[in-house]
């Protein structure tokens, strides 16, 4: 099955399958090698006290 194949199916779905098949590519995403070692990375920045404050935060999400 092709790229636009799959497009074609998932614009056919209900909203609670286009839901869940989001959830579901989230979590493919999440159980990569490099997510988990970016995470991690993230996580120990943090604990070294390297944290991200609300305004660089918004700054941050408004970047996309």
């Amino acid at each position: 099955m092709s790229l636009l194949e799959l497009k074609q199916a998932a614009s056919r779905l209900s909203k609670r399958d286009r839901k869940e098949l989001h959830a579901y590519l989230i979590r493919l995403r999440h159980s990569t090698p490099e997510w988990r070692q970016a995470t991690a990375g993230r996580i120990r920045a943090m604990k070294a006290g390297k944290r991200v404050s609300a305004e660089e935060l918004e700054a941050r999400i408004a970047r996309g």
